[in-house]
């Protein structure tokens, strides 16, 4: 069994509604989630006029390998209204992979770790809920200290 932390978001529609719809699909298509943090309320990160999102991080078992699991993502999150460009933009929902175990895959098709996890708050303060001591696979640092010296300014709040 794989362990995989993953952030979802959302700051279009209904956004609560959203992110438990992204459990739901991740239960019933990619795994068993056994952990959720609470639900944040964010500023847009990397956009000027977006609205306020909802992130939550998961951590999930899954049989998947990574591969395989960020197609169910893809699918998942396509059936959910997202629509991707090159840019950042309002989203229905947007699921991450964070980390898979403790792998690093660098390819065209999929980067994990996520390479952005250390600038962003809004990833660090709900993975940080539910994971603190994880050790960062290439930095080798845990994810409470990533969150101790990350600069990203914008706000981040406990929602539910």
């Amino acid at each position: 069994m794989n362990t995989v932390y993953l952030l979802t978001g959302a700051n279009e529609g209904c956004r609560e509604e959203a992110l438990q719809k992204a459990i739901t699909e991740i239960d019933n298509e990619a795994g068993k989630v056994e952990t959720a943090s609470g639900i944040y309320e964010t500023q847009p990160w990397g956009m000027d006029n977006g609205g306020k999102f909802l992130n939550q991080a998961l951590k999930v078992s899954t049989r998947l390998s990574a591969y395989e699991l960020i197609g169910i993502i893809l699918q998942m999150e396509n059936k959910m209204g997202r629509i991707r460009t090159d840019h950042y933009q309002n989203r229905t929902i947007d699921i991450d992979i964070l980390f898979y175990n403790r792998i690093v895959i660098n390819t065209p098709e999929l980067t994990i770790p996520h390479p952005l996890i250390q600038e962003r708050r809004f990833v660090l303060i709900p993975l940080a809920e539910i994971a603190p001591g994880f050790i960062h696979p290439v930095f080798g640092i845990s994810v409470n200290e990533m969150l101790k010296r990350c600069r990203d300014p914008l706000s981040v709040a406990l929602l539910i």
